[in-house]
C-alpha cells in the first residue's frame, strides 16, 4: 500500500493531457464485442477498470489486438461465448453491471464476482428486472449483491419495470442486451431517472453501432426493437471531464494557471458541468475546441449552490472547491454516495473536516463552510479512487505538509494522476 507526503500551497503551471474517458472506453469495447466484424478503438484509457472489462469481452468471445499508438482491434462475435471460467470484474462496477444481461446471450451458465468493494454494490434491481424479461439469474449469496449467476439461452423480451434513482448502470446494462432479444422490449422507470448523461452516453454509442433505441420526453420509458444486429464501428475516445475535474479544481484553489487539453469543447460528457461550477466559483476559464484553461480566480473563491444528481462523480471534486470558498456552498444530490466505492458521504465528511472546514450532511444534501486557511492533514483514502484524488487535491491548497494513505487505488480511473500533478510543479513524495 502507497501512501504519498504533499506539501502544500505551492502554484502550479503548466500544460496536461486529459486521461482518455473512462465511460466511454468500457461502452466502446462492449458494443464493439456484440458487433460482427472489426471495430477500431482510438485512445482507450488503460486502467484498472477498463481492464476489466476488455479481459470479460475477451472471456465473452472478442478477439482484442492492441497495435501501435493506442489503436485496438475487435473482432467482435456474432453469437456471445458461454465464459470458461468465472469473470472477475475487479472492481469496477460497470463491468459487472454492463455485461450481466450481455452474458443472458451465451448458451450455458455465467458467474460474475469482484473485489470485496464490488461485492458490497447494489444488484437486486438489475437481475429483477431481467427476471422480467425471462432471464434467469440470481444473486450467488441471495442478499442481491455479488457474485452473480446467469442462465444463458437468450433473452425473452416483454416489458420490465425498474428504479431509476439506483443506477443508471443498470440500464444501459439492459440496453447494451436488449436489441438481441427474441421480443421487443420495454423498460419502464418507477422513479426520475439520475445520472442521464451516462445513459445518453450508452445510446450514443449503440447508434454509432447501428442499434435503435427509442426513450420517451421524461426519459422513464425506453423502448428496444428485436432482432437488431450491431454492426461494427469505429471511436475515438475523447478526454475525461470526470477525472479532469480533480486538476481543474486543483488549479482553481492554488490561484495557477493551468492548461488541460484532450477535452472536447462540445462534449456529450455530463460532467462538462464542471465548467459552470467553476465559473460560479468565480475561476476565469478559457474553454477551446480541444481544451480547457484555468487562468486565474477571483480571490476568495465563491460559494456555490449545485444539484449534482446527473453528476456524482463530480461531487467529490466540487467539495473540495466548496472548502476554499469564503462561506457556506450547498451540494445536492448526494444520496447515491453511499453506494460507490466506499461511502463517499462518510469519507467526504471525515477527510475534509480534517483540514479545518465545516461540513454538515442534511438529507440529500452536504454544505460546506469554507476555511479562510485549510491546514494539511493526515487522510484515509478508503481504498477509493475518486475520495483519494479528492484528498490530494485537498493538500495542494492546504498550508503545511498532508499525508494520504494508500493512493494506489487512483490507479482505477487515472493512473497518472499523480505524474500529471508532479509535472504541474506539485511537491510530492512517495513514502
Amino acid at each position: 500500500m502507497t501512501d504519498i507526503v504533499v506539501m502544500g500551497s505551492k502554484p502550479l503551471k503548466g500544460v496536461i493531457r486529459a486521461p482518455p474517458s473512462k465511460s466511454m472506453t468500457h461502452r466502446a469495447f462492449i458494443a464493439a464485442t456484440l458487433s460482427s466484424g472489426l471495430s477500431i478503438i482510438r485512445d482507450p484509457l488503460i486502467c484498472d477498470d477498463t481492464n476489466a472489462t476488455i479481459n470479460a469481452c475477451r472471456m465473452l468471445g472478442a478477439k482484442i489486438r492492441e497495435s501501435e499508438g493506442g489503436v485496438f482491434e475487435v473482432e467482435g462475435c456474432h453469437k456471445i461465448l458461454t465464459p470458461e471460467n468465472i469473470i472477475d470484474c475487479g472492481d469496477s462496477a460497470s463491468t459487472m453491471r454492463f455485461l450481466t444481461p450481455v452474458c443472458a446471450l451465451a448458451d450455458g451458465i455465467s458467474i460474475l464476482t469482484g473485489g470485496a468493494s464490488l461485492r458490497r454494490r447494489p444488484m437486486m434491481p438489475l437481475l429483477e428486472a431481467m427476471k422480467q424479461l425471462g432471464i434467469q439469474c440470481y444473486s450467488a449469496r441471495g442478499d442481491g449483491y455479488p457474485p452473480i449467476i446467469v442462465f444463458g439461452g437468450g433473452i425473452r423480451g416483454g416489458r420490465a419495470s425498474m428504479p431509476g434513482d439506483v443506477s443508471s448502470q443498470f440500464i444501459s446494462g439492459l440496453l447494451f442486451a436488449s436489441p438481441m432479444a427474441q421480443g421487443d422490449t420495454y423498460i419502464e422507470l418507477s422513479t426520475d431517472l439520475e445520472s442521464k448523461p451516462y445513459v445518453l452516453m450508452t445510446i450514443d454509442i449503440l447508434h454509432h453501432h447501428k442499434i435503435k433505441v427509442e426513450v420517451n420526453s421524461s426519459f422513464k420509458s425506453f423502448y428496444i426493437p428485436s432482432g437488431q444486429e450491431y454492426a461494427p464501428s469505429s471511436h475515438m475516445i475523447e478526454g475525461d471531464y470526470s477525472s479532469a475535474s480533480f486538476i481543474l479544481v486543483a488549479a482553481a484553489i492554488t490561484g495557477s494557471t493551468v492548461k488541460i487539453t484532450n477535452l472536447k469543447g462540445e462534449s456529450i460528457q455530463g460532467d462538462r458541468f464542471i465548467i459552470d461550477i467553476l465559473r460560479k466559483a468565480g475561476v476565469k476559464l478559457d474553454v477551446g475546441e480541444n481544451f480547457v484553461r484555468v487562468r486565474e480566480a477571483d480571490r476568495p473563491l465563491q460559494p456555490f449552490s449545485v444539484n449534482l444528481r446527473d453528476h456524482p462523480d463530480l461531487i467529490p471534486a466540487c467539495a473540495v472547491l466548496a472548502s476554499y470558498a469564503e462561506g457556506k456552498s450547498v451540494i445536492h444530490g448526494i444520496k447515491r454516495l453511499r453506494f460507490k466505492e466506499s461511502d463517499r458521504v462518510a469519507a467526504l465528511k471525515s477527510e475534509i473536516s480534517k483540514m479545518g472546514v465545516k461540513i454538515q450532511v442534511l438529507g440529500d444534501a452536504m454544505e460546506i463552510e469554507g476555511c479562510e486557511e485549510p491546514r494539511g492533514a493526515d487522510f484515509n483514502s478508503y481504498n477509493d479512487h475518486r475520495i483519494a484524488m479528492a484528498c490530494i487535491t485537498s493538500a495542494l491548497g492546504a498550508t503545511g505538509k498532508s499525508i494520504i494513505h494508500d493512493v494506489e487505488c487512483i490507479n482505477k480511473s487515472y493512473p497518472n494522476f499523480i505524474r500529471d500533478i508532479t509535472l504541474l510543479g506539485a511537491d510530492i513524495l512517495e513514502r
